[in-house]
C-alpha cells in the first residue's frame, strides 16, 4: 500500500472527529501524510510520569488507552479521543502515565502540525482547550480555572446580542413626593409629568410606591378619597434593585413579585437614595420578547385547554432561549415563573369551578423538579398539599380533607390536560398520601427521618425539594422548621441521604463501560437524568440539608449557598454548577429535539463533539460523591 493511500485512509479517520473535522482537506492530509503509526500492547506505555515530554500528541485509532495518576485511572481514552496535549504545551515532564488497557493502535502527531495547522484554526483551537478538561492535573487549580469544559463561551453561540445580559435603561428622573402629598395632589404629578408611578420618599430614600394600578383599584373603586395622604394607599415596603440590574434580572423581579416598577437606589436596598426607575414597559421595549405577556395571557385564562395553549408557547420561548445560549440560571428561572403561573391559575380556577372556598388555610406545593425550579420540559406532575387543622375539631378536619382531595383532584387532571402528565408512582396530591393536615405531615417527616428505609429516602428525596406555589407561607415554615428538628435529633438520617447520593456513579468513558438500561424500553439508551443530573442534585440537597439551611431549593443556588459556607470547597462546587448547567441545557435540547423528556439519550446518535461535552460533566459529579463519601464517613457502612 502505496503512503499515499495510507494517507487517505488516515484522513478518513480523522475527519469523523472534532478538532480535524473544523480543518480543510488539505489540512487533513498535511497531517494525515505525517502522521506516524504506533502499535501498543496491552500493558505498555505510550509514555510515563516523570519522562520528558515528547515532541508529538496523540490520537486513538483502536482500543483502549488508560490515563493514570499513581496507578489509579483517571481517565479512558477511546476511538477518536486526543491525550498528550497538555503536557505538550506546558513543554516539561508528563504529569500522567499512558498506558493500553487493551491491544491498541494509536496515530502520533508532530507538534508542529498542532501549532501550524489546528491551533491557528480558531474553532479546532477552542476544541482542543476543552478537551483538556478529561485529563487535567487539577481540574479546580486557580491554573485551570476557566479551562473547565462546562465554563467555555464557545459552548454557547454568540450571545453579544443576548438582551438579557445587558444592563437595563431606567429612568434617571423618578417622580417623587413626600408622605404628607395628597393623593389628589400626586395624581396630577403623575398626569404632569406621563408617568405611571410615583415613589413616596423621606430623605430621598424610597417608603413607599403608588401606580396608576392602585390609583383604579383604591380611588376609582371608593375606597379611599383623594384627599388622603398617599400612605393611605402606597404599597410598602419598596422592592428596590442596583442600578447595574440586567434585563433578565428585571424580567425575574416583575414575574416574581408581580409587580410593574422596579425602584433604583444607589445600592439596591431602600436604605439610600433613590436614583431611577425602571417599568415593565421599559423592559418590553428594550426586549421584545418578554415571557411577562405569556404571564399576562395566563392569568386571563379562563380554561385548562385555553392554558395549553399558551405553555406551549412557553415551549418554543424555551426552544429559542437554547438556540441563542441564553444563561440556563435565566432560562430556567423564566419556564419555572410561567410553570407557577399556570399552576396558580388552574388552583384558582378549580377553587371556583367547586363552587366553595377553602374551609381552612392550605398549602399547594410543588415538588421534584419543579420545586427546585428545574422543570423546562413538559415532565411529569409532583406535588403536595397541606391544610392547617390547629382548632378544629376531627369531623371539621375529615370535612376538610374529603373538600382539599376533591380540589386536588380537580388541579391534577386540569394539569394533565395542559401537558403536564399524571405521576406514574401516583405523587400528586390527589392522592390521600400526600393531602395532609400539618399535623400529618411533621408526623410523616419524623417517620421518615427517623425509620429510614429505602422507600422512605426516595419520598424524602422528592418532597424535601418542595416549594410553596400557593397558598399559606406559614404552614409551609412550620413544615420546614419540623423537618430539621427531626434530622437533629436523629443526625444518622443524612449518613442514609449519602448513601443515596452514591448510588449512581458516573461512566468514566464513553466508549467503553459507557452505563446504558440493559433491559426494557430503553435498553441501550444513556440515562442523563439518573447517571449525571440526580448525583448532582442529590448530593446538593444533601449537603445544604447538614448546614441547616432550607431557603434554596434550586440546585445551582444549593451550590452558590455551599461556595459561601464552606470556602475551601468553592472551586469545586464552581465545577459542579457549571457541569449541571451544560447537563439541563443538553437534556432540554434532546427534549425539544424528540418531543419527550430528554432523558433517555441513544449513545450511538452522539457525536464525538456531544461526547466529550457531556464527559467533561462527569469529572465533578465524581468528585462531589468522593466529597460526599468521605464526609459522611460512608465506606465504613457501604
Amino acid at each position: 500500500m502505496n503512503k499515499n493511500t495510507i494517507a487517505e485512509r488516515i484522513l478518513d479517520f480523522l475527519k469523523g472527529f472534532p478538532p480535524f473535522d473544523a480543518l480543510t482537506h488539505e489540512q487533513l492530509l498535511t497531517i494525515s501524510s505525517q502522521v506516524k503509526v504506533l502499535y501498543v500492547e496491552p500493558d505498555n506505555f505510550v509514555f510515563k510520569q516523570g519522562e520528558e515530554v515528547k515532541d508529538e500528541f496523540y490520537v486513538v485509532k483502536n482500543g483502549a488507552i488508560g490515563v493514570y495518576r499513581e496507578k489509579k485511572l483517571v481517565d479512558q481514552c477511546d476511538e477518536g479521543d486526543i491525550f498528550g496535549l497538555r503536557a505538550l504545551i506546558r513543554k516539561d515532564q508528563y504529569f500522567l502515565d499512558a498506558k493500553a488497557i487493551e491491544e491498541s493502535i494509536v496515530y502520533s502527531i508532530s507538534s508542529s502540525l498542532l501549532q501550524d495547522i489546528i491551533i491557528s484554526n480558531p474553532k479546532a483551537n477552542q476544541f482542543i482547550i476543552a478537551s483538556f478538561a478529561t485529563n487535567t492535573r487539577n481540574p479546580y487549580s486557580e491554573d485551570d480555572k476557566g479551562t473547565l469544559f462546562a465554563n467555555l463561551e464557545f459552548l454557547k453561540p454568540d450571545a453579544s446580542g443576548f438582551t438579557e445580559a445587558q444592563s437595563a435603561v431606567y429612568s434617571k428622573n423618578p417622580i417623587c413626593c413626600s408622605p404628607e402629598t395628597s393623593i389628589k395632589e400626586a395624581s396630577l404629578t403623575m398626569k404632569e409629568h406621563h408617568v405611571g408611578s410615583i415613589v413616596i420618599t423621606e430623605d430621598q430614600k424610597p417608603i413607599g410606591i403608588i401606580t396608576d394600578k392602585d390609583l383604579r383599584n383604591k380611588i376609582a373603586t371608593g375606597i379611599h378619597h383623594i384627599d388622603e395622604p398617599v400612605t393611605a394607599i402606597m404599597s410598602s415596603p419598596v422592592l428596590s434593585f442596583p442600578p447595574t440590574i440586567t434585563v433578565a434580572e428585571a424580567q425575574i423581579a416583575t414575574l416574581k413579585h408581580h409587580i410593574s416598577h422596579l425602584c433604583i437606589t444607589e445600592d439596591g436596598t431602600s436604605q439610600t437614595n433613590i436614583i431611577g426607575m425602571l417599568s415593565e414597559h421599559d423592559i418590553i421595549v428594550i426586549h421584545g420578547n418578554n415571557p411577562a405577556v405569556l404571564i399576562k395571557e395566563i392569568k386571563r385564562a379562563k380554561s385548562a385547554e385555553g392554558l395549553k395553549y399558551i405553555r406551549e408557547k412557553a415551549q418554543n420561548l424555551l426552544k429559542n432561549y437554547l438556540e441563542q445560549g441564553i444563561p440556563m440560571v435565566f432560562t430556567s428561572n423564566i419556564i419555572s415563573a410561567i410553570n407557577d403561573a399556570v399552576t396558580k391559575q388552574v388552583i384558582e380556577l378549580s377553587i371556583a369551578e367547586l363552587q366553595q372556598e377553602p374551609p381552612t388555610k392550605f398549602a399547594w406545593l410543588a415538588l421534584g423538579s419543579q420545586g427546585r425550579k428545574e422543570q423546562l420540559l413538559m415532565t411529569d406532575q409532583d406535588n403536595a398539599l397541606v391544610f392547617k387543622d390547629k382548632d378544629l375539631h376531627e369531623e371539621d378536619i375529615e370535612t376538610a380533607r374529603a373538600y382539599f382531595l376533591k380540589l386536588a383532584n380537580v388541579i391534577n387532571d386540569h394539569l394533565h390536560t395542559i401537558g403536564f402528565a399524571y405521576c406514574p408512582a401516583n405523587m400528586m396530591a390527589r392522592n390521600p398520601d400526600w393531602c395532609l393536615t400539618l399535623t400529618e405531615w411533621k408526623a410523616q417527616f419524623n417517620s421518615w427521618i427517623t425509620h429510614p428505609t429505602q422507600e422512605k429516602i426516595l419520598l424524602c428525596n422528592i418532597f424535601f425539594d418542595y416549594d410553596l406555589v400557593y397558598g399559606n407561607h406559614k404552614l409551609v415554615q412550620k413544615m420546614s422548621k419540623s423537618i430539621f428538628e427531626s434530622i437533629e435529633k436523629y443526625q444518622i438520617f443524612l449518613n442514609f441521604l449519602g448513601l443515596n447520593a452514591l448510588k449512581n456513579p458516573p461512566p468514566l468513558s464513553f466508549f467503553r463501560n459507557f452505563l446504558v438500561e440493559d433491559s426494557g424500553e430503553h435498553k441501550d439508551q444513556f440515562d442523563i437524568k439518573k447517571r449525571a443530573i440526580m448525583p448532582l442534585v442529590d448530593a446538593a440537597r444533601l449537603l445544604i440539608l447538614s448546614h441547616h439551611v432550607k431557603e434554596f431549593n434550586s440546585t445551582i443556588a444549593r451550590y452558590k449557598k455551599l461556595q459561601e459556607l464552606e470556602p475551601q470547597n468553592a472551586d469545586l462546587y464552581d465545577s459542579c454548577i457549571n457541569a449541571f448547567k451544560v447537563l439541563l441545557r443538553y437534556r432540554a435540547n434532546q427534549g425539544l429535539k424528540h418531543n419527550d423528556s430528554g432523558r433517555f439519550v441513544d449513545v450511538k446518535t452522539l457525536s464525538k463533539a456531544d461526547r466529550l461535552k457531556l464527559k467533561g460533566c462527569f469529572k465533578p459529579v465524581k468528585d462531589i460523591q468522593t466529597l460526599v463519601q468521605v464526609r459522611f464517613q460512608l465506606s465504613q457502612i457501604m
